[in-house]
C-alpha cells in the first residue's frame, strides 16, 4: 500500500501533519519576508505571522472584544443577583 503524503494542498488549503519540532514550530510563527498569513506548523489552514505588524492589530481587537465580552458577562451577572423590588397598586 502506498504511504499517504503527510503534506501538500488540499483545495488550495495546504496541510502538515509532520511530527513537529521545536525549531520548525517556532520558525513557522516568526517569518519577516512573509504576509500576516503563514501555513500551520502542524495541521490544515493558515496562522498569523507576528514578524508582520497587521498580526499584532488582528490579536489586539480580539483581546479587546474578549475583554468586552467578559466585562459585560460580569456586569450582567451582578445585575442578576440585585434584589428586584416590585409595585402593586391596587386600586
Amino acid at each position: 500500500m502506498a504511504d499517504k503524503p503527510s503534506t501538500g494542498e488540499l483545495f488550495g488549503v495546504p496541510y502538515n501533519f509532520e511530527r513537529p519540532s521545536i525549531g520548525r514550530m517556532l520558525s513557522s510563527y516568526w517569518k519577516p519576508d512573509e504576509g500576516m498569513l503563514v501555513e500551520k506548523p502542524f495541521g490544515i489552514g493558515y496562522t498569523l505571522n507576528l514578524a508582520n505588524w497587521r498580526s499584532w492589530i488582528v490579536l489586539a481587537v480580539a483581546g479587546a472584544l474578549l475583554w468586552h465580552e467578559r466585562k459585560g458577562q460580569e456586569q450582567t451577572m451582578a445585575a442578576e443577583d440585585a434584589p428586584v423590588e416590585v409595585v402593586v397598586d391596587d386600586d
